[in-house]
Order: C-alpha cells, then sequence, then structure tokens
C-alpha cells in the first residue's frame, strides 16, 4: 500500500510502510472505560510496558477517503454489531533502526500525522488469536492530513487532540495523557522489532471512544498538525 502525503516543509512523501504498530492503553482514562469497550485483554489495569498490536497497510486511506463497513461481518448475526472510531498521534520513522535509546529516538522520526485506528470490535472481542483481524480490515487506518517535522510540531508530548463526529466533541485530550511517552515508545518497540524508514507508529487513543455506523463523518485534530476527516459508508 502506497500513499502520498504532504509535509508542511513542501515535500510529499510515498507512505508505504513495512508495518503498523499501535499501541493499546495509552491514556489512564481510556483504560478506565474498558468496561464499555468490553474486548479481551482490555481492563482496568495500567500496563508496566507499552501494548502493542499490529494493523496491516491494507488499512490505510488518506483524506476524505470513505472509512468501508464491510458487508461480510453483518454474516455472523452480532447482537451489537460495533466499529470504533479512535483518534491517535501517529510517527513515521525517518530510518532504519534497532535498539535505540530514548535519547535519541526523536532523531530517527520523520514526521507526526493524525490517525484513526478504526477497531471492529465484535472480532475484538471473539477472535482467539486476540485484536489482529479487528483491527485490519480494508481502510481502517486514515492517516493524514499532513506530516509535519519534528522541528515544527513543537512540543508532542503536549498537543491537544480531538475527535468529533458528526460535528459533536467525543474525545478531547492532551498527549500529555499518554502513560508512555513518544521516546519511550520508539525506543521500546526498536528493541523488539528493526523498524524501517516509512513505517507507522500509532500511540494509542484517549477516551471517548464510540460506534461509527453508515453516513457519519468522522474528524481527527491534532493541534500543530490539522484535521484529519474521513466519512463511514455500509458496503
Amino acid at each position: 500500500m502506497v500513499l502520498t502525503l504532504p509535509m508542511t516543509d513542501g515535500r510529499e512523501i510515498s507512505v508505504s510502510p513495512s508495518k503498523i504498530i499501535a499501541l493499546g492503553l495509552n491514556y489512564l482514562e481510556h483504560i478506565k472505560e474498558s468496561q464499555s469497550v468490553n474486548v479481551q485483554n482490555f481492563t482496568d489495569e495500567i500496563p508496566t510496558e507499552p501494548v502493542l498490536f499490529p494493523k496491516t497497510p491494507n488499512v490505510l486511506i488518506g483524506p476524505g477517503a470513505p472509512i468501508i463497513l464491510p458487508a461480510f461481518v453483518n454474516r455472523y448475526d452480532f447482537a451489537d454489531c460495533r466499529t470504533d472510531y479512535e483518534g491517535e498521534l501517529a510517527i513515521v520513522i525517518k530510518d532504519r533502526i534497532k535498539d535505540i535509546r530514548e535519547e535519541e529516538a526523536l532523531d530517527h522520526v520523520l514526521g507526526f500525522t493524525c490517525f484513526n485506528d478504526v477497531s471492529q470490535r465484535n472480532f475484538q472481542r471473539r477472535d482467539k488469536s486476540g485484536w489482529f483481524r479487528g483491527k485490519s480490515l480494508d481502510t481502517f487506518g486514515p492517516i493524514g492530513p499532513v506530516i509535519v517535522p519534528p522541528g515544527a510540531i513543537g512540543d508532542p508530548q503536549n498537543l491537544r487532540i480531538q475527535t468529533r463526529l458528526n460535528g459533536r466533541v467525543v474525545q478531547d485530550s492532551n498527549t500529555r495523557h499518554m502513560i508512555f511517552t513518544i521516546p519511550q515508545i520508539i525506543s521500546f518497540i526498536s528493541r523488539n522489532f528493526t523498524l524501517e524508514a516509512g513505517d507507522i507508529i500509532s500511540t494509542g487513543t484517549p477516551s471517548g471512544v464510540g460506534p461509527i455506523r453508515d453516513g457519519d463523518v468522522v474528524e481527527v485534530e491534532i493541534e500543530n498538525i490539522g484535521i484529519l476527516k474521513n466519512p463511514v459508508r455500509a458496503e
């Protein structure tokens, strides 16, 4: 999957990640809503190290592209068929790195952008393999609208992050409330996996996640980045 996004310095970047690694349970207030989200391994226990899961590159779509709710999910006759938005700050990696120290982590960041970690909750609840399928359906990773270099973002650990559903604010927090900081996240992931240029790390969502339906419009806005806006369509 190749997606072209503009950078605020005037360049255009072809984003083609070998992997997308996302964090779960990285905001305390999101952990507190674990019962309403109701998926396996989502408890009110504060993690002692970053909780990682993969999203496959087929999820990526740009600003304005529709999030598609796949028709085959309806065959399961779930009593409450639920797919959720999750607004997040994403990191795009600049170069190949392995086992990076926290103090040098930001030197290997190409830039920051908005991400919507769309999640099919029923699969997250029932799949014995965990969250993989529910996180990796086609179009379940809107990203954009621009990539902001580290030198232009300000303090990435102090950015207001909002999600709006049909114009109504449903998530409103700040990246300072992350349990694990951006340098800690990059260092931890690079200890476990070699990161390649263009790989994406999504840093977790604050509280306020909820379902999306056909006809909805989701906006993820992060301070100093802009607004990622996507309609929702049933297949």
